[in-house]
């Protein structure tokens, strides 16, 4: 998402990253990545659990999941990973992105 930062943004979308790691830990990263888009530090897990993001301590801990959420509050995509590597194309999001800028309904990708 990163790379495609700019084409997020011509959508009107705002990529906000949660992770596990606490606050101090999350700005360090962050500076020095020079990430472009919105980190939120969840050490507690709070927004994950909200979202029902799994934790799997096999698996390294959180799994990944893309989630879209209109201007309405309305979730609008939702992509639970099942592998550290499991996440969607960005241009999958993309299109949800357009799908949603031109009014239409989108679909879940579960």
């Amino acid at each position: 998402m990163r790379l495609d930062y700019q084409e997020f943004q011509k959508r009107n979308a705002e990529i906000i990253i949660i992770g596990p790691d606490g606050p101090a830990a999350f700005r360090r990263l962050w500076e020095s990545e020079a990430m472009p888009m919105i980190g939120l530090a969840d050490p507690g897990s709070k927004i994950a659990d909200i979202y029902q993001q799994e934790v799997n301590l096999l698996k390294l801990g959180r799994m990944p999941a893309v989630i879209v959420i209109d201007l309405e509050g309305i979730i609008r995509f939702i992509h639970y990973g099942n592998s550290m590597s499991d996440i969607p194309e960005n241009k999958t999001v993309l299109a949800v992105l357009d799908e949603i800028n031109s009014k239409k309904t989108v679909i879940n990708s579960q």
